[in-house]
């Protein structure tokens, strides 16, 4: 069982809490460029595995070429993803792969999805307080922090397993 969001990320400045000792105050510079990234991801919360893409457009064509990586990851399993109901995951021309069925949570309903924590971690860690010079700056830093979720299922694992997904018994 997968579980799917797509975020964006760009050269607009995330403002985030700083911390610093008494008396200095941190400092923090400000863009508002409007260059932006947009970021799938589907995440397994039993075992932390997860598919990403990066692409600067998001349609049909960008989905169905997601969801043929997602089951190229997944190659050995059947895969259920749970997804909102954003016009591109219910066009008519998506390309769902034969061993993949789609299944929508309610609208308006984002904290249904695991995979939202993971754009604050991300954020949080990775892009906040940063002010990028290019749009290849954000791609490198994102590539960055999924190599890191790669490399640590567990925290994946722990941002992503709510109860009660864990509760519902759907260890396949």
């Amino acid at each position: 069982m997968l579980f799917q969001d797509e975020a964006r990320f760009g050269r607009i400045s995330d403002g985030r809490r700083w911390w610093a000792p008494l008396p200095w105050r941190p400092v923090v510079g400000r863009q508002q460029v409007r260059q932006y990234l947009n970021t799938f991801v589907a995440v397994s919360p039993f075992d932390g595995a997860r598919a990403s893409l990066l692409c600067r457009d998001v349609d049909a064509w960008v989905m169905s070429s997601f969801l043929a990586h997602v089951a190229q990851t997944f190659r050995r399993d059947f895969c259920i993803m749970v997804l909102d109901g954003a016009g591109w995951h219910i066009a008519h021309d998506l390309e769902v792969p034969a061993r993949m069925h789609l299944e929508f949570v309610p609208p308006h309903s984002p904290e249904l999805n695991p995979v939202e924590p993971i754009w604050d971690y991300v954020r949080e860690h990775y892009t906040g307080n940063h002010v990028f010079t290019t749009l290849g700056r954000v791609e490198g830093r994102l590539c960055h922090a999924f190599h890191a979720l790669d490399a640590t299922p567990t925290l994946v694992r722990s941002l992503t397993l709510f109860d009660w997904i864990e509760q519902a018994n759907l260890y396949l």
